[in-house]
């Protein structure tokens, strides 16, 4: 899985579009970075960015953008309605796939390092990446905006965590920053068959966290309850990291309960959903669909549609796109726009070259690539996509068992096998192009020129880093093919007996996908030069093999007497 980072800073100017284009055209000069939204505001006079990348483009790319913005912001004279007190107000960095929140502070951590130092603007660490409990809070490390930092930053208790801590010319004009990292926030809108905002509001403080305020009698007139403290008492909701307010949406003709999901790991968009739903059903009203707003994580719509699968009791080891069709379906999405996941999936909106990919070509384009004058893709890759066909057979197996009639009561243990089967044959397809791209690697490092010592010592080494990859992609293969031979037993011995040729078939497949592997790793180590590694990687390849014919055997045998 591709590490993948989303950043979101706010800029303190939302009026000047040139100062706009300025900072944006740095974050887009880093490679790999790709711009999905920018959303000045006049009134706030702030600008919310945002770009994503891998783990190391987002971070360059951010400090480019605050150095950028330290430039052409002057917060001497800047006004507007949002708490600000930078140029570079906010810069929080959020996981969207492949990366932890622990890998994600220590990013924002670096990042704030390099810019107090470098850029000698005052950083304060909030969110996951804070350093004390206090600071977690955006609010506090903001507190007393712009016009209070002086006094804040040279306090002992409010130094800040990287950077100056005494005001100077150079921090009057570029104020402070609070870098951090926090989750993915999604802002997410469900639709009602009422008009009433009334109505609306009241499900909303249903379920928002904040809940609604305590009151005597009458919940909307009655006199306001007050604590100990003398604050008002409240009735908490149902959702946590959920903040929520109803409104009627005139182009629509409809009431929404507008909510921003600020943790989707403690309340995820299909739990909202169905929170909703009933809460709605509780007081007359239906929901009749809901808007996404702004991109959301692959993960987040897999996690829909699975369960809203297993609310039907159906196997959830079937393809991406068919999952996220149940969750489009399931969340209504469709309601008031067309949803399209290639534009409202953080993932694929990040993915660039699809088409040149082998596993994006139809089964005549792959046959034909591969039976051209090129010499890629070879044997490799036919092995990993042989590898994938098998896993796949026995993934349609699980999934046929988890449908079958009168199996009703099996079909976890069915959708179980489907989901491994389908991390197979997904992580073999993979391998496809890895294959190729390994084969092209070492063409690479061969073209490289060779007139100096150095130049040759650079382009051997450079022969053997790609070989060691062309040997380990085809081992990864083997491995995948044969561990993907553990589902096609199962099936072959449990599953519908009517698809017990498939299973076999599947196992054909699996071991094929090995012994072509094996003669990619073979021919490759015959290139490298670590005697060692060649030696034990021999060794592990061979045992490999000889337990997927083992295991072919064994299959193939309960399958024959099954049949018959």
């Amino acid at each position: 899985m591709n590490r993948i980072l989303e950043c979101v800073p706010n800029f303190s100017e939302g009026r000047n579009l040139a100062v706009i284009k300025e900072i944006t055209h740095v974050i887009e000069s880093v490679e790999g970075i790709k711009l999905l939204d920018v959303d000045p505001g006049k009134a706030t006079n702030r600008t919310v960015v945002t770009f994503a990348g891998s783990p190391e483009q987002v971070v360059e790319a951010a400090f480019r953008a605050i150095k950028k913005a330290a430039e052409v912001i002057d917060m001497r004279s800047h006004t507007g309605e949002h708490p600000r007190f930078g140029a570079t107000d906010v810069c929080p960095l959020v996981p969207i796939s492949g990366i932890t929140m622990e890998e994600t502070a220590e990013y924002a951590r670096q990042l704030a390092k390099r810019v107090g130092e470098e850029l000698e603007i005052p950083v304060y660490c909030y969110e996951f990446s804070a350093f004390s409990e206090e600071r977690k809070s955006l609010a506090n490390c903001r507190y007393g905006e712009y016009e209070g930092l002086k006094d804040r930053m040279e306090s002992e208790h409010w130094k800040p965590d990287f950077g100056p801590s005494a005001w100077s010319e150079k921090v009057a004009k570029s104020g402070a920053s609070a870098i951090g990292a926090r989750n993915f926030l999604v802002a997410y809108n469900v639709n009602l068959n009422t008009t009433s905002v009334r109505r609306a509001n009241s499900i909303a403080f249903d379920v928002r966290e904040a809940g609604r305020i305590l009151r005597e009698g009458d919940p909307v007139t009655g006199k306001i309850i007050t604590g100990e403290n003398g604050e008002p008492v409240r009735i908490p909701g149902t959702l946590k990291k959920v903040r929520a307010i109803g409104w009627f949406i005139e182009e629509y003709g409809i009431a929404q309960i507008s909510m921003n999901l600020t943790d989707i790991s403690v309340t995820p968009v299909h739990v909202a959903f169905d929170e909703v739903c009933e809460k709605a059903r509780q007081r007359g009203i239906r929901v009749t669909g809901s808007e996404l707003i702004g991109l959301i994580p692959l993960q987040a719509m897999l996690d829909a549609g699975k369960y809203f699968l297993r609310k039907q009791e159906r196997s959830t080891g079937i393809s991406d796109e068919e999952i996220i069709k149940i969750a489009v379906k399931s969340l209504g999405l469709n309601e008031l726009a067309p949803f399209d996941p290639q534009k409202k999936i953080i993932e694929y909106v990040l993915a660039e070259n699809t088409g040149k990919k082998l596993i994006s070509k139809n089964l005549k384009e792959f046959v034909e690539e591969t039976a051209s004058e090129s010499p890629a893709p070879g044997g490799g890759s036919i092995s990993a996509y042989v590898g994938a066909l098998g896993a796949a057979l026995g993934t349609m197996v699980a999934n046929l068992s988890a449908h079958k009639r009168g199996w009703d009561s099996r079909w976890e243990e069915f959708s179980a096998w489907a989901e491994k089967g389908k991390f197979y044959h997904t992580q073999l397809l993979k391998c496809v192009d890895e294959d190729t791209d390994a084969f092209n690697r070492i063409m690479e490092a061969f073209g490289l020129p060779k007139n100096t010592e150095s130049e040759k010592a650079a382009r051997k080494e450079a022969i053997q880093s790609a070989t060691k990859n062309a040997i380990d992609i085809p081992l990864k293969v083997m491995q995948l093919s044969f561990d993907s031979m553990e589902i096609l037993a199962a099936m072959a011995e449990s599953g519908n007996p009517n698809s017990v040729s498939d299973a076999g078939v599947g196992a054909h497949c699996a071991c094929t996908a090995v012994k072509g592997a094996f003669l990619n790793v073979m021919i490759n180590l015959s290139g490298y030069s670590d005697t060692t590694f060649v030696a034990e990687t021999r060794e592990k390849a061979s045992e490999i093999l000889e337990l997927s014919i083992r295991k072919e055997a064994e299959i193939l045998r309960i399958v024959m007497e099954k049949i018959g």
